[in-house]
């Protein structure tokens, strides 16, 4: 894993909207893009060559995404892959649920694109 561009990123967005921004800010800055828009598309995606972070919603359909990041860490070629939780969910609830679960960060939606990439880039130099 290399927290430079060029790093894979698992996208799990339901929103069609939201996910075209963000794989346009991904893809702008360097960054391999795989988008699954919903929790059963993100499972298998994650099967195999896991990506070098995800990018996670909680509102999805079939999982949601703190039962995605759940299950993430207890497989063990999952356990280390960085999760960035982007969500509307801005409860304060919400926030300490999905970091006890396992996110390793949170921001909420409407969201500043420059923010969601300093702290993805955080993240992938984190787990390098």
């Amino acid at each position: 894993m290399t927290g430079t561009p060029g790093s894979r990123i698992l996208m799990v967005e339901d929103e069609e909207d939201i996910a075209f921004i963000l794989r346009f800010l991904l893809e702008r800055n360097g960054y391999q893009v795989d988008h699954a828009g919903d929790g059963r598309q993100a499972l298998d995606r994650l099967r195999g060559d896991p990506p070098d972070a995800v990018l996670l919603d909680i509102m999805l359909p079939y999982h949601d995404g703190l039962e995605i990041v759940e299950r993430m860490r207890a497989v063990d070629a999952w356990r280390s892959v960085p999760v960035l939780m982007l969500t509307a969910k801005a409860r304060e609830a919400d926030i300490v649920r999905a970091l006890e679960l396992g996110a390793d960060d949170y921001v909420t939606k409407p969201f500043q694109p420059e923010e969601v990439l300093a702290r993805l880039r955080r993240l992938l130099r984190r787990a390098a």
